[in-house]
């Protein structure tokens, strides 16, 4: 009896040891995650310090069930998401959250989160090495609930010094958002103009790109953009047309419910310019993909009314 009580005190001491060695500390996270905050610093211009502060404040160092068993790190819910999905209790029970493959996917989307999302747009006009204005503005944004977030977060930032991470992002500073014709998006680290069409991002094509370089500075793979885009295989992209690096819509935006075809478009050219796949804009029009269209033909760009 007494050898069984050792076995299992010795179990359970193992048990013990094996979840307490596997708990992240706060200094184990940052030199396992911080590359990832810096990355996003330099594609998105959200400071390093505060992305991490918030990862370590979200995720418990990396300790709690979302970040181990959905890599989010964030606590970022679905809100239409059309990725992973894990349930947890919250604000109330059972609740959706985003499920990433990778914790670099979570850092992205939290990236994408914040700079795509009107409510946060301000941020950007901040100075970008100053924390403590980027914590308070996303309070002031909605961001949390707490109304001591920013402070926990310039606490973070200062404890552990993240502020580092930030000088130690170059980049072009005289870059700035910009604005298409909805949203202000931004410049991309890596020159492109990215806009939206449609809420779709897209860019406009340099001379000399390839879509390998597209793809590669855009972190993407080359058949993402041709699929995207309804391309040819033998496609060649031109300097100045758009391509889009997200897939187009089914339907074009509210405002633009029919298009007058003008000479030499397409139905091709006609999906590009709205932002709508070639699938749907046949489907609209009771038409082939590969149809022919005239000059003086009214396509729809909305489901009709009657149908």
């Amino acid at each position: 009896m007494r050898k069984k009580w050792f076995i299992l005190l010795i179990l359970i001491n193992l048990i013990h040891n094996n979840f307490v060695f596997s708990q992240l500390s706060r200094e184990d996270y940052i030199a396992k995650y911080s590359k990832h905050a810096v990355e996003e610093m330099s594609r998105t211009k959200i400071p390093a310090s505060i992305t991490l502060a918030q990862a370590l404040l979200e995720s418990d160092n990396g300790n709690s069930d979302l970040a181990k068993e959905a890599n989010n790190h964030f606590g970022i819910k679905c809100h239409g998401w059309e990725g992973g999905k894990i349930y947890k209790d919250d604000d109330t029970k059972n609740e959706c959250f985003r499920k990433y493959k990778s914790v670099l996917e979570s850092y992205k989307d939290h990236s994408e989160f914040i700079r795509n999302s009107k409510r946060y747009s301000s941020l950007f006009t901040l100075e970008i090495t100053d924390y403590s204005a980027w914590a308070k503005g996303l309070k002031d944004a909605g961001y949390a609930t707490n109304p001591k977030y920013p402070e926990m977060l310039v606490k973070i930032i200062e404890d552990n010094k993240l502020y580092e991470f930030d000088n130690s992002v170059k980049f072009d500073k005289n870059a700035k958002p910009l604005a298409d014709i909805d949203n202000p998006v931004y410049v991309g680290h890596i020159g492109y103009e990215v806009f939206l069409k449609n809420k779709i991002k897209c860019i406009k094509v340099k001379s000399g790109d390839t879509f390998y370089k597209i793809a590669s500075e855009m972190d993407m793979n080359v058949w993402q953009l041709y699929k995207y885009n309804d391309f040819e295989k033998d496609y060649k992209p031109q300097s100045g047309e758009i391509i889009y690096i997200q897939p187009k819509r089914s339907k074009a935006e509210k405002k633009y419910e029919t298009h007058t075809v003008s000479v030499n478009e397409t139905i091709h050219s006609i999906s590009q310019l709205y932002g709508i796949k070639i699938k749907s804009l046949s489907k609209l029009n009771n038409l082939k993909p590969d149809s022919k269209i005239t000059e003086g033909t009214i396509l729809n760009l909305q489901k009709r009314k009657s149908e």
